[in-house]
């Protein structure tokens, strides 16, 4: 059912979460519609649950979500620590340089008291510091949390990568992972950002991308995934897929329908996480509420 995927050309800017969730037809007849903007949490938001896709993109006002999650926190700490490690001069690039730069910018929110919140803290600055002794401080990236943008006949693509490493002749992406969730390859392959984040790079930087690589935090693994120009098209194809789904329930609503029937939950494990899941009686009935630090990946001891 996939169609063959158009050869995406890079955007000087590109819409993101907050952009309008529908393309407005143009004018004059026979013009072609504008590019739909999205970002790759935007498409997957949409694939997981439509419900959530409606209360975060289209419903206005936006309802509130619920309390932070301390995973969340811990994440965003350490992904913090490595910029801030890169932007240090080669000499000052040591893992006892990384490891205080997460201990400084450590985010508390989420965490059931403080007494967790250092416990984690310290545990999350040995993964830092054991994941930097692995990595060379003089190989500078050429791309460090860099905003990607890319276009399809029917999509505006956009989003940020964590690190783009340059090896050879090739660029190479590199996501970092702190979850519960060891990834694996499948991850790597199927997913739809790492997929776009190398078309965006390849046409950015001028150089051919197609590795895109899951670095786990916890435990060190490195998981790779070696992408070809078909299986790169064929994640753009179905982003185009998704695109066209969200446009055409935007207009049905628009036309009066009801958001329930176009923009059903899609109840399920992940309703326990959803930040949105106070304002989704479905959701409440899936699964129970989480506490905000459930999602850490194992309580040390």
């Amino acid at each position: 059912m996939a169609a063959a995927a158009a050869t995406p050309a890079v955007a000087g800017s590109a819409g993101g979460p907050g952009a309008a969730a529908r393309p407005e037809q143009l004018g004059l007849a026979g013009m072609p519609r504008r590019l739909f903007p999205a970002t790759p949490s935007k498409l997957t938001t949409f694939t997981s649950c439509p419900r959530r896709y409606y209360l975060t993109y289209l419903l206005r006002p936006a309802p509130p979500k619920g309390p932070p999650w301390a995973h969340n926190s811990m994440g965003a700490a350490v992904h913090n620590a490595l910029r801030e490690w890169w932007l240090l001069p080669p000499p000052r690039r040591t893992p006892t340089a990384g490891g205080a730069a997460l201990a400084a910018g450590w985010i508390t929110e989420g965490f059931r008291d403080a007494e967790q919140s250092a416990r984690w803290r310290d545990r999350a600055r040995d993964w830092v510091e054991g994941y930097l002794a692995s990595v060379d401080p003089a190989d500078e990236p050429v791309g460090l949390e860099r905003q990607i943008a890319m276009r399809t006949s029917r999509l505006a693509l956009s989003g940020r990568v964590d690190r783009i490493d340059a090896r050879g002749d090739e660029v190479v992406i590199v996501d970092y992972k702190t979850g519960r969730w060891v990834p694996n390859t499948d991850d790597a392959r199927g997913s739809v950002a790492l997929a776009v984040y190398a078309l965006g790079a390849a046409r950015t930087l001028r150089r051919p991308c197609h590795q895109v690589e899951l670095h786990h935090l916890p435990t060190g693994q490195v998981v790779t995934w070696r992408h070809t120009d078909e299986s790169l098209g064929r994640h753009v194809s179905r982003a185009e897929q998704v695109a066209d789904d969200i446009v055409a329930g935007t207009d049905t609503v628009e036309a009066g329908a009801d958001p329930d029937d176009v923009f059903p939950p899609q109840p399920g494990t992940q309703c326990g996480w959803c930040d949105l899941r106070r304002h989704c009686p479905t959701g409440q009935a899936a699964q129970p509420d989480k506490a905000p630090w459930a999602g850490l990946p194992v309580e040390p001891a």
